[in-house]
């Protein structure tokens, strides 16, 4: 096993610390999510994002039972799927996680999306308070949150979430509620870092003559873009030699030039759900 990837770490607004680079399993199957976690460890990874929909959380455990790593070194993040949404749902949904993992507590829980079908987003953060107070899940977060949705808990408790996972990448940058987000302490987590394949990061303007300028990828450089912006990353990928790759961001800097040419690739192109159309 390799030492760590020398990931910056970020303090969330409860005190605790985050590794800013690491892995998401989204759309990997348990039994592949078993082998991928290992080789993610095994080459210096420490941050795994998965969720209770993923149906992988069961070989993201094994993973980790697995890698001979201290429990202390790893951050593990999982979600609370919508249909386990409310108070008397959330905890029987977070410890058939815990089981599935392995693991007594997540490093970070989150609520997977706001659910407008549902209508019981508040009443499971309130759950998720509980949750963490119970020492189930050191920190407490969500996922596809607008600003319409972070006030509704601000209204109804004074904990505020220590991370919002959006939807994220040069083409949709979300600069507005990244502020808003910014003002109350809520840091930002990319999901789709590299737009999911849904266009070529070479044909964003100047976005191949950056990459050529560094000898890296577009990959890389829009992961490097993430890291700069403050932003949490974790790209997905099964392949261990992109596992290699796109962990290969910390050894150049992009120039003040080069994230002005990258922010103006914004295009505001959502490429996936938009949060008050998952009625799933």
């Amino acid at each position: 096993m390799t030492d760590a990837i020398p990931t910056p770490f970020l303090t969330l607004h409860d005190g605790h610390r985050i590794p800013q680079f690491g892995l998401g399993v989204w759309q990997v199957d348990d039994a592949e999510a078993e082998r991928v976690v290992g080789e993610a460890i095994e080459v210096g990874y420490r941050h795994i994002d998965t969720a209770r929909v993923y149906k992988n959380e069961t070989g993201v455990g094994k993973a980790i039972a697995a890698s001979g790593v201290p429990r202390d070194e790893l951050f593990i993040t999982t979600k609370l799927w919508n249909s386990d949404q409310g108070r008397d749902t959330a905890r029987g949904a977070l410890e058939a996680s815990l089981e599935r993992l392995g693991l007594e507590q997540v490093d970070l829980y989150l609520i997977h999306w706001p659910a407008p079908k549902y209508g019981k987003h508040v009443e499971t953060w309130e759950a998720l308070i509980e949750l963490r107070e119970a020492g189930l899940a050191r920190s407490i977060g969500v996922s596809n949150f607008l600003q319409t949705h972070l006030d509704d808990l601000a209204a109804a408790t004074d904990v505020v979430p220590v991370v919002n996972q959006i939807e994220l990448h040069p083409a949709f940058q979300q600069r507005d509620l990244r502020a808003f987000q910014a003002e109350r302490g809520i840091l930002t987590e990319s999901w789709s870092p590299l737009g999911s394949g849904n266009y070529d990061l070479a044909e964003l303007p100047g976005f191949a003559a950056i990459a050529e300028r560094h000898g890296k990828s577009v990959q890389q450089i829009a992961i490097r873009w993430h890291l700069q912006e403050g932003l949490i990353v974790f790209p997905k990928t099964t392949r261990r030699e992109r596992l290699i790759e796109n962990a290969d961001v910390f050894d150049f800097e992009l120039s003040a030039d080069e994230m002005a040419t990258i922010a103006a690739c914004d295009r505001d192109q959502r490429v996936g759900a938009h949060p008050l159309n998952t009625d799933f």
